[in-house]
């Protein structure tokens, strides 16, 4: 793959340090990520290392679109957008109508891409108990929601 263009992957369970690493350095909240989880992620490598990620847990017909973060020297290239296309595509495959997602710094981001603020309380029982939402995200964080 060229090395403008990063490869995307479905995540292992072998990439949880580096996606942990990646998350951190981003500032965003890993205590939930485990190497169970890491079959809900998207990976963006470039010559072996992980330059992006992120996650869509699905809950029946909703889901949850989560840790997008990209490397500093990767930003500005659309690698944010891919991600996010993957996650998007993966949850239509099973069948969500409904994605949801949490953020403190990309609210403007998603609204582009036609996702629309949504209060906490109208979102699914099963998305809003998820840790993210009880505890891991603060409750200054943006909650925004888009039908797929």
């Amino acid at each position: 793959m060229s090395a403008n263009l990063p490869e995307l992957r479905p995540a292992r369970a072998a990439d949880l340090p580096a996606v942990v690493a990646l998350l951190e350095s981003c500032g965003l909240p890993t205590g939930d990520v485990t190497e169970a989880m890491l079959a809900s992620f998207c990976i963006a490598e470039v010559d072996g290392r992980v330059v992006g990620t992120a996650g869509v847990e699905t809950f029946g017909t909703d889901a949850l679109l989560r840790s997008l973060a990209v490397a500093e020297a990767s930003r500005g290239a659309g690698l944010a957008a891919r991600l996010v296309d993957w996650c998007e595509a993966e949850a239509r495959r099973q069948c969500v109508a409904t994605a949801y997602l949490l953020t403190t710094t990309a609210a403007d981001y998603f609204r582009k891409r036609g996702y629309a603020d949504v209060a906490r309380d109208a979102v699914p029982a099963a998305v809003a108990g998820h840790a993210q939402f009880r505890s891991l995200c603060p409750a200054s964080a943006k909650c925004l929601g888009r039908r797929l």
